[in-house]
């Protein structure tokens, strides 16, 4: 076989992952939803856990959504009205009014000009990024910043990349200080929430410090911000991070519908000029099909629905179950971090350990995800929860039990 050489180093490296205790467990596979009650959120079946219903405590639908009906029945009539999927890029034949409708929406949601569909968020930082990259650019990047961000910044051909330690704003103002000079145009990019920590950018002072030096630039200091985790799901009316910081500023916001809208796809909103720009250049947005009129149709409905008297009210139960969850934590004695976000970290700090907690959790019902090096830096070693508005106090209750329980048996 001519991949045997290959194969024979890449079980090598696969068998160093589970030496370090680094390799990802297998993928659980979820068979049926047992829909939910009053008393309780929705319990997951698990292949191979016959008979075991499981709390979901690590997905990212923050406001519970995948199962609404209305969000349902709208995919459904979209995919009867246009088919099951778009058959073709944006610019030949892919691009239907419905997309064009939840651009619209999404912009006004996020208070710009424009806003465009890419099929993933992932795909909207590396597509929209790499494209705004010039070679006279500088790339100046939290160093705590999600993968995707890692990977545009890689895939990105600038004349320099400059990495200020988390949250240091004052080594941001002093990177930004030295650029002077020696480009023409700076990209400040930073996670609005960093989605292992579930704490957040200060964007209100990364945005007065971009403005603050704009005028050096020939071509500006411009402020990219991937606030997947944060729109939908963050703020007094789910706008995110920019909403919940009061910032002025932010140039290019990245989000997704995979998360808070609990369907698929991700976007930018940003300048009508720019997204004009991105629609000639951004190779993940011309090359790739758009997500299905369906999803659109959903996500359409999602963001109506979070837009709404209701949205507020999911959003304050929210926070609610989300400050229950985190003062639970405190009181049984585990370290947290500060932070309102429902991105809850339950701080290890070792590999071991970490392990040997999400094996007793899921023993017990709770599917959370533990998070040991590389994916965090040694010594942050976690369990990160993730709380949603369909859980309900008695869920959090009950994994809350799971863990007063562990502490009293390690």
């Amino acid at each position: 076989m001519p991949t045997e050489k290959l194969q024979t180093f890449l079980n090598k490296e696969i068998e160093e992952l589970k030496e370090k205790g680094t390799i990802k467990a297998s993928e659980l596979v979820v068979t049926g939803v047992i829909p939910a009650t009053k008393e309780k959120g929705p319990r997951y079946i698990i292949k191979g856990y016959h008979g075991q219903e499981f709390i979901r405590m690590n997905a990212n639908s923050y406001c519970g959504l995948s199962f609404r009906q209305d969000i349902m029945d709208a995919e459904e009539h979209a995919t009867k009205k246009y088919g099951a999927g778009p058959g073709s890029v944006r610019f030949i034949s892919g691009t239907f009014e419905i997309h064009t409708l939840l651009e619209s929406k999404i912009a006004k949601f996020c208070g710009t000009e424009a806003a465009m569909l890419y099929s993933s968020a992932y795909m909207s930082t590396i597509g929209t990024f790499v494209s705004l990259t010039s070679a006279e650019t500088i790339i100046i990047s939290d160093e705590l910043n999600h993968n995707c961000i890692i990977n545009a910044m890689k895939l990105s051909r600038p004349k320099d990349k400059k990495i200020y330690k988390h949250l240091d704003m004052t080594m941001l103002e002093q990177q930004i200080k030295e650029s002077i000079g020696n480009c023409s145009r700076v990209l400040v990019i930073t996670d609005g929430i960093f989605s292992m920590r579930g704490d957040h950018a200060p964007l209100d002072i990364i945005s007065d410090l971009c403005k603050k030096y704009d005028s050096d630039f020939p071509e500006g200091v411009i402020l990219f911000v991937d606030d997947s985790h944060g729109i939908g799901a963050f703020g007094t009316t789910g706008r995110g991070t920019v909403e919940y910081t009061n910032a002025k500023g932010v140039d290019v916001l990245v989000g997704t519908l995979g998360k808070s809208f609990g369907t698929n796809g991700g976007f930018v909103a940003t300048s009508g000029t720019i997204v004009e720009y991105l629609h000639q250049k951004a190779p993940t947005y011309i090359y790739s099909n758009p997500i299905s009129p369906g999803e659109a149709a959903g996500a359409m409905k999602a963001l109506e629905i979070i837009d709404s008297p209701e949205g507020l009210k999911i959003l304050e139960h929210l926070r609610k179950v989300t400050k229950q969850f985190k003062d639970g934590l405190i009181r049984e004695g585990y370290e947290t971090l500060p932070g309102e976000h429902p991105v809850v970290p339950l701080m290890v700090r070792d590999t071991t350990k970490n392990i040997a907690l999400v094996k007793y959790l899921k023993e017990h019902g709770v599917l959370a995800t533990g998070l040991s090096f590389p994916v965090v830096p040694r010594g942050d070693e976690e369990i990160r929860f993730q709380i949603s508005a369909s859980h309900t106090e008695d869920d959090i209750d009950q994994v809350l039990q799971v863990l007063r329980e562990y502490k009293k048996n390690s």
